[in-house]
Formats: structure tokens, C-alpha cells, sequence
């Protein structure tokens, strides 16, 4: 058969300010699972600046059997355009979903969009897999696990996939079939690598545990070395950002990897994400001589009322000791933080943008707490009547779409915009910026936070 996998053309602020996305590697596992026995093609629409009519013409000259679509909540709405556009051309193309948002809300899905044949639920690489073989025999597909089909008056959902225990057994990406040499910022290209799958924990906000499962499965010390390998050697590449939800998890395994790289002499520096209650000393330093320049840690509150009502299971003094740890080793470090969670206070709010600005990060990465599909805060907020909005394209963490108790969406968006400025806009933060790292701040992100700013004044 004849696969067509799109990510669909859609806006992202990333790209907006740092120039460039990451490729979509969920589409091309899902085409290394096919690709020996099918003909597959993949469609970066974000990175190959593809408008929905770009996108509509590679349909019509690939002609294909099978198009599967991935999506963020907030992408949504493209990728329903692009299936309205692939069966108004052949409405006997089998248009496929997967992704977080679809996972959550298959029903709905179908309502929204009766253009979408299938959605592949959860870990999709099994359940594709079996659906492709079983389209192209004329077989039925209503006992696939972990799929749900649109059956126009009703909707089945099939018993879920068990999680693929032995990570090893996924094909590699296919990165071949993705447009690697565009994937650069600063004219250095980079990779994305993921070395593990599913979360222990079992944060508010995140729906990460819900679609690859609570147990943590880690790929094999030779099979990230060997993807590490294989990237470096056949696009050159420099940079690699570890997508794991935790890459140091299993502080061991992160060692090891750090300890391979450097043997191996790859030469690569690297990013990754860990938690400020698991992360010490003797893993900055393994780290650090493996490459590794930055770290992310999702500090999100500095307030413990809200760290509890999260879930997070940390405190603001365990994320100034790690941050110690990292700054000790010459690690980079980011913080994500997190304002609008529905019982916050104004007092709670200026923790966070005072933690920020004291924990130490070199990096402050701010967003207001989105109810996605599927986490514990989408229920919290649908139970208590707080969602303000169905409209997925707000769905960016960049927009208020919770009702909240102590704030308007006006006041929250202000506050939102008050932790930027008042982090990013510090005299000595800026002269650092211009002497460790050439005014990259001060040229991508600062003219966004003056914008932001203007607009705060306005509304005064």
C-alpha cells in the first residue's frame, strides 16, 4: 500500500523564536514499522513551510492508499483541514489520527471531524501496523487493539494495546525520509533522539503517563549509542535534544550513556530533562564530560500549595539544590514554570516569578496551565464547569482557557506576561546574554517579551 504520514501545517511559537522545530519522530517510527512491507512518504509541513494547497498537492501526485495525521490539541483544527482536503480529492482514502489530543477524545474526534476513518490510540507503532496489514488484505479491523473506528452513527473503541515492553524491538526512526538538512538553528544542525518511554509520575498538567503508560521502559545503552552514531555520521549532526520525559530517570543508564558518548568520541553536546529531587552531583558530572550543555527542569511552582495540588512531588528548595549541582558542573540550566492553576492566589503567582528568578536558571521557560485532553486537570476543570474554551487553536499554554478562581483571563494573561519581562529584562541577565551567548536572548526572545511589554502598557 501506498502511506502518506503528515504533520499537518499549522504556527508554532517555537519557531517563532528560535527558527526551527524538531522532527516529528512519532511519523517516523510509525513508517519504520511499515516501510519493508509498504510504500511511505512523510509530510513536515512546519519545516518545509508547506501550506494546506502544498500539502493537498502532494496528495494528489502521491496518490495514496492510507494517510495518518498526527496532532497536538492545538494543531488539531489543521489536521481536520488536511483530512477534509484528502477526501475531497479520493474519498476512498483511509484517513488515520494519533496523537495525545485524539487518544483522549476519539468520540469527539469523529464529531468534530467525520472526514477521520481511524485514530490510532496511545502507542500507536503496534496498532499501525496491524491496521496497514489489515487494510491492504480487505480484513476487518474491528478487533485491532487500541483502535478506534468511526462507524458514522457510533463509535467503536477497541480494548487498549498493551505497552511494547522491549523498546528495543521499535525500528529505529526513519530519518531518512524526513528533510534532515533543515533541521539547524544558527546554521548548526541538530537532532531529536528519545531513549525512553512512559512516566512514573503522575503530574496534573501532563498527559504523558496517560498515552505511553506509568511504567518507564528504556532503550538499551547500544541502541542510543548506535542512533547517536548514525545521525552524527550520516547528516552531520552536532546537536541532540533527548526527548524523554525524564532522561535521568535511571540515573545509572544516564551515566552510562553520558560515559559511551565521550568513549565513543562522538562529537556531540547534547541537552536533556531531569527532576530536581533525583538529580546529584556525580550525574552533573558524568554529564557534563558526556557533552551535555543544558538541562531542563520542570520546577513549575514556588508555591508548595500549588506544587501539591500538581502532584509534583518536589519542594522550591530541592529545585535550588539541583540547580546548584548543575551551575557547580557548568551545566545550563532551564526552568519551566507554570502560572493559572485554578485555586492559585496572586501571592502564589509571585513565588513562582520570584523562585524564578532566584533559583539560578539560565533559561525560564513560562506557560499558563492548560487543561489538555486526558490529565488530571482536564477532568478537575470539565467537573467543575472552568473551561472557558473549546477552541483547540488556544490550546498553547500561551492563552488562558480555564476559568480561575482569583483571576480574570486578562489578569492572568498580564501576569504571564509580567514573569517574562521581569525575568528576561534583568540589567545583568541581559549583559550576560550579550557576553556568554553572543545576544542570542537579546536577538530571538527579548523582542517578543518588548512586544509583551508594550501590550501591557496599552492595557493600562
Amino acid at each position: 500500500m501506498k502511506v502518506l504520514l503528515i504533520s499537518p501545517p499549522t504556527i508554532s511559537a517555537v519557531k517563532s523564536v528560535v527558527g526551527a522545530t524538531g522532527p516529528p519522530l512519532g511519523l517516523a517510527y510509525l513508517a519504520s514499522m511499515i516501510r519493508e512491507e509498504h510504500e511511505v512518504r512523510i509530510v513536515d509541513s512546519l519545516t518545509e513551510n508547506f501550506t494546506y494547497n502544498d500539502v493537498e498537492k502532494v496528495i494528489k501526485r502521491y496518490d495514496p492508499d492510507v494517510i495518518g495525521i498526527t496532532s497536538t490539541t492545538s494543531m488539531i483544527p489543521d489536521a481536520y483541514a488536511i483530512a477534509e482536503v484528502a477526501k475531497m480529492y479520493n474519498e476512498n482514502v483511509k484517513i488515520v489520527m494519533g496523537g495525545p489530543h485524539v487518544t483522549f477524545l476519539p468520540e469527539r474526534t469523529f464529531k468534530e471531524c467525520p472526514y477521520i476513518d481511524f485514530i490510532v490510540r496511545g502507542e500507536g507503532e503496534m496498532t499501525f501496523k496491524e491496521l496497514i496489514n489489515t487494510l491492504e488484505k480487505n480484513k476487518d479491523p474491528s478487533n485491532i487493539l487500541g483502535l478506534s473506528i468511526n462507524l458514522g452513527d457510533k463509535v467503536k473503541n477497541n480494548p487498549s494495546r498493551p505497552l511494547i515492553k522491549d523498546v528495543d524491538t521499535i525500528p529505529m526512526p526513519s530519518y531518512d525520509l524526513l528533510p534532515m538538512e533543515k533541521y539547524q538553528v544558527n546554521g548548526v544542525r541538530f537532532g531529536t533522539v528519545m531513549t525512553s518511554r512512559g512516566c512514573p509520575f503522575n503530574c496534573a498538567f501532563c498527559s504523558s503517563s496517560l498515552q505511553f503508560g506509568r511504567e518507564w521502559r528504556g532503550h538499551s545503552d547500544y541502541r542510543v549509542i548506535e542512533e547517536l552514531k548514525y545521525l552524527h555520521e550520516k547528516y552531520g549532526i552536532r546537536e541532540i535534544e533527548f526527548l524523554d520525559d525524564t532522561f535521568t530517570l535511571n540515573r545509572k543508564r544516564a551515566m552510562r550513556i553520558a560515559k559511551r558518548i565521550r568513549e565513543e568520541g562522538l562529537d556531540i553536546s547534547w541537552s536533556a530533562s531531569s527532576r530536581v529531587d533525583i538529580f546529584t552531583d556525580e550525574l552533573a558530572q558524568a554529564m557534563k564530560k558526556g557533552g551535555c550543555h543544558t538541562i531542563y527542569f520542570g520546577i513549575e511552582s514556588g508555591s508548595q500549595k500549588t506544587l501539591d495540588f500538581i502532584g509534583k512531588g518536589i519542594t522550591p528548595e530541592q529545585s535550588i539544590s539541583a540547580i546548584k549541582k548543575a551551575k557547580k558542573h557548568k551545566i545550563r540550566a532551564l526552568g519551566a514554570f507554570i502560572i493559572g492553576f485554578p485555586e492559585e492566589t496572586k501571592e502564589d503567582i509571585e513565588k513562582t516569578i520570584k523562585l524564578s528568578k532566584k533559583v539560578g536558571v539560565d533559561f525560564a521557560q513560562f506557560t499558563i496551565a492548560t487543561p489538555y485532553p486526558g490529565t488530571r486537570l482536564w477532568k478537575y476543570a470539565l467537573a467543575r464547569k472552568l473551561i472557558l474554551t473549546f477552541d483547540w487553536r488556544k490550546y498553547t499554554t500561551l492563552d488562558p482557557v480555564m476559568k480561575l478562581k482569583n483571576f480574570t483571563a486578562q489578569q492572568i494573561t498580564k501576569l504571564f506576561q509580567k514573569a517574562y519581562i521581569s525575568f528576561y529584562l534583568r540589567p545583568l541577565y541581559l549583559i550576560k546574554d550579550l557576553i556568554s551567548r553572543k545576544g542570542f536572548i537579546l536577538m530571538r526572545a527579548i523582542p517578543r517579551v518588548i512586544k509583551m511589554a508594550r501590550s501591557l502598557m496599552v492595557g493600562n
